[in-house]
């Protein structure tokens, strides 16, 4: 890509570095932008953005010269991290050119995700952006690149099934649930002890319209404070039986050895609920909730395996959508090349056609000023004819240096023509 400038990309990731090493060199927001302006100083670099997640830290540059650039970025990472360059080296990963356009466009894709189409990284790129934006670090090539992988992101997410289907056990909870009822909206949820999945769960029905939330814990200190965060109420752990009777999801999460809710527990209020759909999720190992609740009518159990099961059906379909977004990536960081590739053919056709059309129009004076007895019809006819000559003199040269594709090397052809037409003097 390009003659004088190259895109380049330093990083490494979840598939190339342990948590403990990334957790090591992540960048906060206030030492991005030190980063940024110190990275801008180097000659070697001509525009940078950073961007550092849980998951990545990578750091995209337009460079003129690729060695001193990339040296210059580690030595700057160790530097700031207090970490041999030798510790965190062989994590990296660099990428050149089409494959550094293609990474780019992939990641905020999500189709470089640890859970593929997790919508988190578009944002997320979308800050490092903003960030290099304002400390004056991206120019006309970034910006272009970086315009265009919104715009390939936003097309990958709409245009495959991508982002579809819960690819959490807490997400896939919420969504067999949506299918028992419809709408959790005015629904009552009661929470059996507080496993961070239970906790998740109960978020994403909450943000779904879920009421009431009931916290049921063995310590009732605890259960106070957890419903405080909900908004609900607490209640004691022997209370758990009465609750059932009002409650439509029961999220279970405890550290028991044996089942909190059983059978005949269900069984013995089903006539009080008036036959209510009631939807067990049981996020707990060993199972809190008896398996045998699923025989009686309009109740429904779902332990973590049962989740898992549908998890891994939801990641093997998001994975045949990204195939279809790879292909989507592709085209895209072809349509990229060809803009990059012209960059510095445009100016050249632009300064050719403008020497040419000054040399036509001078000699085109001339010619008028020693004849005089044409009409004004005669002399748009022959400024009509002068402009129509220099369109097919310069089609054929406009056209080779545009066609860069079909040669070996593109900088040959405008120097060349450069020269030839005295361009540079």
């Amino acid at each position: 890509m390009g003659s004088m400038f190259e895109i380049v990309l330093l990083g490494l990731n979840h598939t190339t570095a342990p948590v403990a090493l990334r957790e090591c060199l992540a960048i906060s927001k206030d030492e991005t932008s030190v980063a940024l302006k110190a990275f801008q100083e180097l000659p070697s670099i001509r525009e940078v953005m950073l961007f550092s997640t849980c998951n990545r830290v990578e750091v995209l540059m337009i460079v003129q010269d690729k060695t001193n650039a990339v040296d210059a970025v580690k030595d700057f990472l160790s530097e700031l991290k207090h970490l041999p360059v030798s510790e965190f080296e062989k994590s990296l990963y660099i990428h050149e050119g089409d494959d550094a356009v293609r990474h780019v466009f992939r990641v905020a894709a999500s189709l470089d995700s640890m859970v593929v189409g997790e919508p988190q990284i578009l944002g997320q790129i979308k800050e490092a952006y903003h960030i290099a934006a304002t400390t004056k670090t991206s120019g006309v090539l970034l910006n272009k690149l970086l315009h265009r992988t919104f715009f390939v992101a936003k097309r990958v997410r709409t245009e495959t099934g991508i982002g579809d289907n819960a690819v959490s056990i807490s997400y896939a909870a919420v969504e067999l649930g949506r299918k028992i009822f419809g709408t959790f909206e005015g629904k009552k949820v009661l929470l059996i002890g507080a496993g961070e999945m239970a906790e998740l769960a109960v978020e994403h029905l909450i943000r779904n319209r879920a009421e009431d939330i009931l916290v049921a814990n063995r310590t009732f200190e605890s259960g106070v404070d957890l419903a405080k965060k909900f908004r609900g109420q607490a209640i004691r752990f022997d209370e758990v039986e009465d609750a059932l009777q009002q409650v439509d999801i029961i999220i279970s999460s405890t550290g028991s050895p044996d089942y909190v809710v059983t059978r005949n527990h269900v069984k013995g209020i089903a006539r009080r609920r008036h036959n209510r759909p009631l939807f067990f999720i049981d996020i707990a190992v060993p199972r809190d909730i008896d398996p045998e609740i699923n025989r009686l009518s309009n109740s429904y159990v779902y332990d973590i395996d049962d989740l898992q099961g549908i998890v891994d059906e939801n990641v093997e379909d998001r994975n045949k959508e990204a195939i279809k977004g790879e292909r989507i990536v592709d085209e895209a960081v072809i349509s990229f090349r060809h803009w990059y590739e012209n960059l510095d053919v445009v100016p050249t056709i632009v300064e050719l056609r403008k020497k040419v059309e000054e040399i036509a129009k001078g000699e085109l004076e001339k010619t008028l000023h020693a004849v005089k007895h044409l009409s004004a019809d005669d002399l748009k006819a022959i400024n009509r004819m002068t402009d129509a000559m220099v369109n097919k003199i310069l089609h054929d040269p406009t056209m080779l240096l545009k066609s860069s594709g079909q040669h070996q090397d593109k900088s040959v052809y405008l120097d060349i023509t450069r020269k030839l037409f005295k361009l540079d003097e």
